[in-house]
């Protein structure tokens, strides 16, 4: 389905706002990893939206996870008090993992294994003649 213009403008200015705020409260350095929004998608009512979180060298991932639910009153509060004049009503926030890296990284070593089985037979058939 295909958002609409007015969707997409509330989810890229939520988007920048909450990195912002994440960055302003310490939330974007967890357990020496790093957690990122990387997509916000809005309902067409505008009433809800959802944040896909991306992590990265995060140890542990539920309790990540738990600290930005705790949180989650201080973020909608710092969020209100940008956007208060933009929106009729302050969306809210549902935040979902996006594994997309960890996706990309196994699809790459996959590749690479590939490319050595490949190579190391290329190598075995010109020897051979």
């Amino acid at each position: 389905m295909q958002q609409s213009k007015r969707q997409l403008q509330v989810a890229s200015m939520l988007a920048e706002n909450l990195n912002d705020i994440f960055r302003r409260l310490g939330i974007n350095m967890l357990q020496g990893g790093m957690v990122s929004i990387s997509k916000v998608q809005v309902t067409p009512d505008l009433l809800e939206a959802r944040v896909y979180l991306s992590f990265f060298k995060v140890q542990n991932l539920e309790a990540a996870q738990k600290t930005i639910g705790d949180k989650q009153f201080e973020i909608k509060r710092e969020l209100a008090l940008r956007i208060k004049t933009q929106v009729r009503r302050i969306p809210v926030m549902h935040y979902f993992v996006d594994d997309t890296l960890d996706y990309v990284f196994k699809m790459e070593e996959l590749l690479k294994e590939v490319k050595t089985k490949d190579d190391s037979i290329t190598k075995t058939n010109t020897s051979n003649l």
